[in-house]
């Protein structure tokens, strides 16, 4: 089979495609003839070194994946052979045929759009439990969203919307559009404080803000909270510079993370909260798994639309980290075998 490969360390060029033996399943396991996996920014900080729990390379990249079940390990009971399935990988879900645990495999309907598909096991999953897992958002509340134009921004900004949520969304000024198409309130982060333009439009602040990028933002986002507020922190893009791993940017999230943490403590009106999609999915299976469903549902019924940018082979592995800076705003990535 062919499989992308971490060989080290750095930018896209350290993506290369080889030939590797197919994997066989172990005991609990399945292999999966992959349909398509995606490309995010999250592969680029696996690929950079940046990622919390990165494996020593050399590894395969791969956050999600769609596909079919084509073997099963000893003691396997609730798949066969021929089943579409869903999962997030974390890594190694850029190759043809990927072994996983049963548990995390999540059936799929066939009539569906694998690539499109790839969109809800990783974006609109970790938007979908960022507003009703952590922050248990409720009808009528307002939500900042950073990065609004991004893959998982767009998601909050649709799931927002169907749960009644009052939105407002950093972006661009060149995507202000794009958000205010999706019924937020756009803030152009480039020429406008995030912060005071949310009090002259609240007089308070919002319940609840979304942070994916971390560092400084952090501690801002924090002041933008109404009595009462939350804010969510789940990722740290910041510390990704030009593709590559930048120490200055680690050591700058580090500080305003552990200071941004220590105000939620001594807080007792705004909570700081933490999420992790890897880690939620190992303590709540059953989570997952239902809420897969309920996204699967919504994709169904035509009220969630995810974008595909590009659809491009393995062999391109590394034009697809390079497009992260451009295409990936508007719409997700997907490698097909």
């Amino acid at each position: 089979m062919k499989r992308v490969v971490v060989d080290h360390f750095g930018g896209p060029e350290v993506l290369k495609v080889v030939e590797a033996d197919d994997p066989r399943p172990g005991p609990g396991e399945v292999r999966v003839r992959v349909l398509a996996s995606g490309v995010s920014f999250t592969d680029s900080q696996l690929r950079a070194g940046t990622y919390f729990g990165v494996p020593k390379p050399p590894f395969t990249p791969g956050y999600e994946l769609v596909g079919v079940v084509d073997e099963l390990g000893k003691g396997c009971s609730r798949l066969r052979e021929g089943d579409r399935v869903g999962a997030l990988t974390v890594w190694g879900a850029n190759a043809e045929l990927v072994c996983m645990p049963e548990a995390y495999a999540v059936e799929v309907p066939e009539d569906l759009d694998p690539a499109e598909v790839v969109s809800l096991v990783f974006p609109y999953m970790t938007a979908y439990q960022l507003l009703h897992r952590v922050a248990m958002t409720k009808s009528g509340e307002s939500v900042l969203v950073h990065g609004a134009a991004g893959r998982v921004g767009t998601a909050v900004l649709e799931l927002g919307a169907l749960a009644g949520l009052r939105l407002y969304g950093t972006a661009s000024a060149g995507d202000r559009a794009a958000v205010e198409r999706l019924g937020a309130v756009a803030i152009d982060y480039r020429n406008e404080d995030f912060v005071a333009r949310l009090r002259e439009l609240t007089g308070t602040g919002v319940d609840v803000a979304l942070d994916g990028l971390g560092g400084a933002l952090s501690l801002r986002s924090f002041r933008a909270l109404r009595p009462g507020g939350r804010l969510v922190v789940f990722g740290h893009y910041s510390t990704l510079k030009r593709g590559r791993k930048s120490w200055r940017a680690w050591i700058g999230w580090y500080a305003a993370t552990t200071s941004v943490a220590l105000w939620g403590l001594l807080s007792p009106r705004r909570r700081v909260l933490a999420y992790r999609i890897q880690k939620l999915r190992i303590r709540h299976q059953d989570w997952f798994r239902e809420d897969f469903r309920t996204l699967i549902e919504l994709l169904r019924r035509g009220e969630i639309h995810p974008v595909v940018a590009e659809r491009l082979p393995l062999s391109e592995a590394r034009r697809a980290h390079e497009m992260l800076e451009s295409s990936a705003a508007t719409g997700k990535i997907v490698l097909v075998p």
